[in-house]
This record gives C-alpha cells, sequence and structure tokens, in this order.
C-alpha cells in the first residue's frame, strides 16, 4: 500500500503544471484547474490513478477525440502517463459562465437559446462525424464567455471512463447519437424554461408532464415563440404534435435553429442579473468582474474570428429576393401592382366608412333579441406574440356546446401563474349596437372576468385593455353565467376578459369559453 499523500492545491506536476483549484471529482476521477508555468497560461487537467484498470482506455479515447477541431471544444493539449502515479489529460481553459448557474436565474430570451443550443449542435454535428460522442450533455457541461461565444466541456470523457474491456458496437453507437440529439432539445427546453426534461438536472427542476407527455415549452413559460417550441417539440415528442417530422441528427437541428427565433414581434420579458460576475470555468468563486450585461442574455458584440459568418436570417432572404425582383423592367411591372393594391386598400376603405356613416340608428322600441357576432378574436396585450389559441376563438360563437376557446395552460396559481394580469375573447357585433346582457358557457369552475365594451365611435378592432372600459366584474363563476350589463351602452366590440382560470390538473390552471350570447338591441 502506497504511503504518497493524496495530490492538493500547489503541487508541480510534469515539472511545469501547479495545481491551484480542485473543480470536481467524479467516477474515480479529478478535474483540476492548474496554471502553465511555462506558457504563463492556465489550463484543465483531468487525472486518473495509473492503477485503474480504465487507465489505458482514459488517455486512448483522450487521443482519440483529438480528431475534433471544432473550435467550441476545449482543445487536448497535451497527455502524460504516470505522473505521480496519475495518467493525465491537459486540456484548454477558458473563463466562462456556465449555462445552469445562468439558468437558475433566469430563462433566455428566444432567439439568445435558438443560438446558443445551435452553436452546440454544430459542435456535436462534428463530433459525431468522426465518431465521438458527449452521452452526458447538460447544461453545467455549456459554457457562455463574456464575448459570447459558447464553449463545450466534457467530450470523451463518458467513453473514457467507460468499464474496461468494454467494445461498442453498431448500434450502441447510434444509440450514443440518438442520446446527444436528445440532450440537445432537453437543452433548448431548459434555456426556454429553466426547467430540465425527465428530472431534476444540475439543480434545474424537472419539467411538468401532462398525462405521461412533455408539456411543451409555451405550456410552461409566456412569451417562448412559436417557431422555437416546435423545433423542441419535433427533437423531444415522441411522436412530435401535429404529425410534424422528426429531427434525429445534430445537423438538422443546428440548421432549423439557425432558421428560427427571427420573430421581430416578440418582446421577452426576462429580468436582468445586474451583479452577475464571470467566474473561471466551473470555479464558483469569482475571478473577473467584468462590464456590462452577462454573456448568457445579450447576442455577442463580436464572433471569434475561428467562427464563420451566420447564416442570412430569414428576413435578409427575403428582403434579398425583393431586391432582385425590383430590378429592371420587373420593378416597373412590381409598381404597377403595389400601385393597384393601394388604390383599391383606399376604395375599400372609402366604401366601409360610407357604409359605417348610413347605418340605421338603433331602434330603443325593438325587444332585446339575441344579437348577431361577426367575429371572435382572442385578446392577449401582455403575451410576447399577441396571441391567446387565435385559431380556437370562432369555436366560442359557433353555437356548440361542446367546443370553444381555450387559453393557454398556467402554472402555480389561478392568477394565470402571476405573469400576466389576464386574457380574453374580443366579440365583434358588426356595428354599433345597444348590449343588454351576456350568456356565458364556461368550462371548470371557478372562473373570474370583467367584461368590457369600446366606445360607441370606435370602428377598429381593439388592440389593448386602454381601448376599453369595464362594465362589469364576475368572481368565481360557475360553468354558466348570465351578466347583466348597465342600461344605455352602445358598442361594437365586447371583450369577456378572464382574470381568474380553473384548475384542471394539479398545480395547472386553464379557462374556457365554449359558448356566448350578447342580447340587446340593433
Amino acid at each position: 500500500m502506497s504511503d504518497r499523500r493524496p495530490l492538493a492545491s500547489g503541487d508541480l506536476l510534469a515539472r511545469r503544471y501547479e495545481l491551484q483549484d480542485l473543480v470536481s471529482e467524479m467516477h474515480g476521477s479529478t478535474s483540476w484547474r492548474a496554471h502553465d508555468k511555462k506558457l504563463n497560461r492556465n489550463v484543465g487537467i483531468e487525472m486518473l490513478p495509473a492503477t485503474d484498470p480504465r487507465a489505458e482506455h482514459f488517455l486512448t479515447a483522450a487521443r482519440e477525440s483529438t480528431a475534433v477541431t471544432d473550435p467550441r471544444f476545449l482543445r487536448v493539449l497535451d497527455l502524460i502517463e504516470d505522473e505521480q502515479q496519475h495518467h493525465l489529460v491537459i486540456r484548454e481553459w477558458a473563463r466562462a459562465f456556465p449555462l445552469d448557474q445562468l439558468l437558475a436565474q433566469s430563462p433566455l430570451p428566444n432567439r439568445r437559446a435558438a443560438t446558443v443550443v445551435a452553436e452546440v449542435a454544430e459542435a456535436m454535428a462534428h463530433a459525431h462525424e468522426r465518431g465521438v460522442y458527449h452521452r452526458q450533455l447538460t447544461p453545467h457541461q455549456i459554457l457562455l464567455k463574456q464575448s459570447g461565444a459558447v464553449r463545450v466541456v466534457g467530450l470523451g470523457v463518458a467513453t473514457a471512463l467507460a468499464p474496461p474491456g468494454r467494445q461498442d458496437t453498431w448500434s450502441d453507437l447510434q444509440a450514443y447519437e440518438q442520446l446527444d440529439v436528445e440532450a440537445l432539445g432537453n437543452l433548448l427546453y431548459a434555456c426556454l424554461t429553466s426547467r430540465w426534461p425527465g428530472a431534476q438536472v444540475d439543480g434545474l427542476p424537472a419539467a411538468p408532464t401532462e398525462h405521461g407527455r412533455l408539456l411543451r415549452p409555451r405550456q410552461v413559460r409566456a412569451g417562448v415563440s412559436r417557431d422555437v417550441d416546435t423545433i423542441a417539440d419535433r427533437i423531444l415528442g415522441r411522436p412530435p404534435r401535429h404529425h410534424a417530422s422528426p429531427l434525429r441528427k445534430a445537423a438538422d437541428v443546428a440548421r432549423t435553429l439557425r432558421l428560427a427565433g427571427e420573430d421581430d414581434d416578440l418582446v421577452d420579458d426576462q429580468p436582468s442579473l445586474s451583479g452577475v460576475s464571470s467566474p473561471d470555468l466551473l470555479r464558483l468563486d469569482p475571478v473577473i468582474v467584468p462590464g456590462g450585461p452577462p454573456p448568457g442574455l445579450e447576442p455577442p458584440r463580436r464572433r471569434p474570428k475561428a467562427y464563420e459568418p451566420a447564416p442570412p436570417t430569414t428576413f435578409e432572404r427575403g428582403k434579398l429576393r425583393a431586391r432582385r425582383a425590383a430590378k429592371g423592367d420587373r420593378g416597373l411591372v412590381l409598381l404597377g401592382v403595389v400601385g393597384t393594391l393601394v388604390l383599391l386598400s383606399l376604395l375599400g376603405f372609402l366604401v366601409s366608412r360610407t357604409d359605417e356613416q348610413s347605418a340605421e340608428p338603433i331602434d330603443r322600441s325593438s325587444p332585446v333579441r339575441a344579437l348577431p357576432i361577426q367575429r371572435a378574436v382572442d385578446l392577449d396585450p401582455q403575451g410576447d406574440d399577441g396571441r391567446e389559441n387565435r385559431e380556437q376563438a370562432p369555436l366560442a360563437i359557433d353555437g356548440l356546446p361542446e367546443t370553444g376557446w381555450e387559453t393557454a395552460r398556467y402554472l402555480g396559481s389561478p392568477d394565470l401563474g402571476g405573469i400576466k394580469d389576464g386574457v380574453g375573447l374580443t366579440l365583434d357585433l358588426g356595428g354599433a349596437r345597444e348590449v343588454d346582457s351576456l350568456r356565458l358557457q364556461l368550462a371548470g369552475a371557478p372562473t373570474s372576468l370583467v367584461v368590457y365594451t369600446a366606445s360607441e365611435s370606435r370602428t377598429r378592432l381593439p388592440r389593448a385593455r386602454s381601448d376599453l372600459a369595464a362594465v362589469a366584474t364576475v368572481d368565481a363563476a360557475g360553468s354558466d353565467a348570465s351578466i347583466s350589463l348597465p342600461s344605455g351602452i352602445v358598442t361594437r366590440y365586447v371583450t369577456v376578459w378572464l382574470t381568474s382560470l380553473p384548475e384542471v390538473d394539479p398545480g395547472v390552471f386553464r379557462g374556457e369559453i365554449r359558448d356566448v350570447v350578447i342580447r340587446g338591441r340593433s
């Protein structure tokens, strides 16, 4: 039995690497931050006792990983055998911020989440082409530098620490590739919601499920763009919803993400993380205090020279096609078409104004009756995309009680999870009408709501509550609610605004309007 003491900070290895901080210990191996005294730089050292049965495979796997030259992986700089009874793998060191620490405080905005995971996916596609797999890809393995650049650690470590004598078959390699691709989907989900699918990982809570199926990011957090939400489902869905084609290759994930996240009408409302410093790689104590915003929340101010330029966005490609179409004679044709459309729009506007001005006055001597509703449109001014299941809105006025308009699912509390004041459904009567009462068929109970109306002179669909006035409030309504309105209200638009939703599953809240009847005079 050896009486050699364990390695400690200050020890010098190979006459050049001075150990400074123990980063981690797992599966019998240790990782250190060290200082290279010859080149005056920090390096990372992974070490395994030379007597460990996996020791030779440990070096072989590290040597094979050097075939992956993508700059987003920390490179292997040196391999040292039997130094103080340990095999050593010397890697690059990076000052960066671990992604899991950032996500513990706030999810990433849509565009930044898509960019970060696209970078990781491109790096993994490069590794897969050379037969190297990560197998343990989690937020703790992703680093964000102050410049915004992305780095991936741990490539090949799971393979290096595999049981001795194991030979991977072709089916094993395919399983490793799918494991990495699924991890990319989990990373995207975590970036959007700060939750990890399946179980708690790196301090992030487990993502919620419904009937054993993972809830989509848009069902967990408001403001997630539809494009990025769909991509996450195409990776993690078994099968994906709406018969979308699944993504089973890292290169396909990267390519799809590069075309997503371009929703210019979305405004991410994530809180800033002022005061967060960027520590050394995997260290918890601050080493430097950078200026400006934390690296994870804003796109990089510059791209590292080692990166190729990002491909053009969908908007940029469309702008280029439009510019080409406007050259020469085609430009004159296009100008004529645009002019014709503008003229037709102007004529239509004038006709509609004439129709409105010539509308017959309301006959207040006529009996109160059910008023025809021309259309129903969702109202979600606090949502990033301004929509709340818009395609379902017409179901609330189709006269069928088994169909209706549903809100999104909100977690934690009936007041829409505390992230919105409410959501609503606006009903267009086609012209100014005197409204007397409403009858609502709701799903579940209790539901609290407020009835708003627009001014008599308003002829455009209201887009915010500032365009409306509250006329009635109902607390804890049941599934059938009759609401009387103050007399003399003349309006074209009536909005039913939901402020508290019934619980449909433990901790999950959702409202539904199945049928609406508005009574009044026209």
